[in-house]
């Protein structure tokens, strides 16, 4: 069963909540991070991405960097634009998007659980990119990355939260540029932290990374680095109910044909696929269908009989894609190092598929039936790995309304 602790929570004065929330910090480069946060001296950018306050050509992962975020964080303090929690509380995170709501809890998670699979992954993680978050951590003393977490809903639980939601008033309640509305409310109350408490201990046997999970490794990893500190047995997470939760499509654009003319390309894909010329732009409205661009048209493809199995892998829409065309006819053997291929979280819609090819920058793009929620569950269940960038959740967490202070 999973244990989860209220932390005193590093978190914005009320009037700075929504200058400080910022994207998180993995979904932006550090000049798309700059630019966002130009005129804004409270965005947690200056934190997360500090090298925006220093030199464009300086190394991102030099320690002049940490120690920048370190300076930031300690005069975001000290002004202050944040201050520490007086006593251990939870939080309720509300975001809205489209009118659409999820509601999650934000608190500690044990590195504990996470290392003994009670927290379940599905996919792996970089190397260095582990390092880059402890490397942050080590000098910030502070987790500022929120680990997104699912779990199967327990009706006692969303009683409670919506219960606190109705009668009590959000000390944050903004709307970001974006249009993501963010509310968040405290759980100060002692007897209903306990109960909180002890639902997930006793009514919820797991959690699932949903995002994060470079974040979650780099705090796992960290802890003995940091082991004179209790909080560092801790991680920041904030936790949602599974029927709440929405992932959207992870779509590929592909630099090239592999040297194939086109009629050799569509030769090729006919032994596997049916292909149907579309006459406008295509989003698979179901599985083992794909939308692809090439040369200015959209085509469906739909995956032959034969193609795939029914295992919890073999099934998932991108293992299709890849052992029946990406690997075979394109050449890429390895989505996560292959520098022919790139990714492009639904958010951002067909249009910016269609925009990578047309300037060609890429030379062809897919579009995918996004992964279900039972389907992440079954594969984290089985212990099995998630091809690279399968799933993308939205709305995204902010960074800045809560941090988790180590020392």
């Amino acid at each position: 069963m999973i244990s989860i602790s209220p932390f005193h929570a590093l978190r914005p004065e009320a009037q700075f909540a929504k200058q400080v929330a910022a994207r998180p910090y993995d979904v932006l480069s550090s000049k798309e991070a700059k630019v966002e946060a130009q005129g804004n001296p409270f965005s947690f950018l200056h934190i997360t991405k500090s090298e925006i306050d220093l030199p464009a050509n300086i190394d991102v992962h030099s320690n002049a960097v940490y120690l920048k975020a370190k300076e930031n964080l300690d005069a975001f303090i000290s002004r202050p634009v944040l201050f520490k929690e007086s006593k251990p509380c939870y939080y309720i995170y509300q975001l809205t998007m489209n009118h659409q709501s999820q509601t999650g809890l934000v608190c500690c998670s044990l590195v504990t659980d996470y290392e003994n699979d009670f927290i379940k992954k599905h996919e792996l993680t970089r190397p260095e990119k582990e390092a880059d978050r402890m490397e942050h951590i080590k000098i910030t003393g502070a987790q500022t990355g929120n680990v997104f977490l699912a779990f199967r809903d327990v009706d006692e639980l969303n009683e409670i939260i919506e219960k606190w939601k109705r009668e009590k008033t959000p000390v944050y309640d903004f709307i970001a540029d974006d249009q993501i509305q963010h509310t968040v409310w405290v759980i100060s109350d002692e007897n209903i932290i306990a109960a909180i408490t002890h639902l997930f201990k006793t009514k919820v046997p797991c959690t699932y990374i949903a995002d994060g999970h470079h974040r979650a490794a780099s705090a796992a990893k960290i802890k003995y680095q940091l082991a004179d500190y209790e909080e560092a047995g801790y991680f920041l997470t904030t936790l949602f109910p599974a029927s709440q939760l929405h992932i959207m499509d992870y779509n590929r654009v592909v630099k090239d044909l592999n040297g194939l003319s086109t009629d050799e390309f569509f030769e090729r894909i006919n032994k596997n696929f049916s292909i149907k010329n579309q006459t406008e732009s295509y989003s698979p409205k179901d599985i083992h269908n794909f939308g692809m661009y090439l040369e200015g048209q959209w085509y469906r493809l739909t995956a032959l009989d034969g193609t795939f199995c029914t295992d919890p892998i073999g099934i998932l829409d991108i293992t299709i894609l890849q052992n029946n065309l990406l690997e075979p006819i394109l050449g890429i053997k390895d989505q996560r190092t292959d520098k022919r291929i790139d990714f492009i979280g639904g958010i951002r819609g067909l249009t910016e598929l269609e925009k990578k090819v047309n300037s060609k920058e890429m030379r062809v793009a897919f579009s995918l039936y996004p992964v279900s929620i039972p389907q992440l569950f079954d594969i984290a269940d089985s212990g099995n790995i998630m091809p690279p960038k399968s799933t993308w959740f939205e709305p995204k967490l902010r960074d800045g309304l809560f941090t988790h202070l180590i020392f």
